[in-house]
């Protein structure tokens, strides 16, 4: 597993894109939208934990953990194509096998599964991605697999 510790600002976002690099381009760019997400709607400041974990067959996990457990993700229906935001959470509904919110007391977590090349990502004891030699990524065909209850 892969634990980051940060305070949710606009600098860390991209701190947390290179730290995830070995993972894919799509756990970037969740991970991305899902901490802007926690600086637009929680709070610039707040602390955050980013995750990342191997699950079964070829996929990864991601959560995103904030302090507050009542703002809730929304998944809109659809953003007008000059607005500027409102389009995170679409884009990793499209990307993500499942996804789903997870509320504890003083805290949430939105996280996500993912598929990657299972051989692509090897996590040590300690944490730190490696990149074997053969990297890639399998691509799941558009509404192939069910998605989770959490997001139904």
């Amino acid at each position: 597993m892969l634990t980051l510790e940060l305070l949710a600002a606009p600098a860390a976002v991209s701190g947390v894109r290179r730290a995830l690099r070995s993972y894919g381009i799509d756990v970037q760019l969740c991970a991305s939208e899902l901490v802007t997400n926690v600086i637009r709607h929680v709070g610039e400041g707040v602390p955050v934990t980013v995750r990342v974990w191997p699950e079964e067959g070829g996929r990864v996990r991601l959560g995103v953990t904030d302090p507050d457990p009542r703002a809730l993700p929304v998944l809109v229906a659809a953003v007008g194509a000059e607005a500027e935001s409102g389009r995170g959470l679409a884009l990793l509904d499209a990307l993500a096998v499942r996804w789903g919110v997870e509320q504890e007391a003083g805290h949430k977590t939105v996280w996500c599964e993912l598929f990657t090349d299972a051989e692509a990502v090897a996590v040590t004891a300690v944490g730190t991605p490696e990149t074997p030699e053969r990297p890639g990524r399998r691509r799941r065909s558009a509404g192939a697999l069910g998605h989770s209850s959490a997001r139904s």
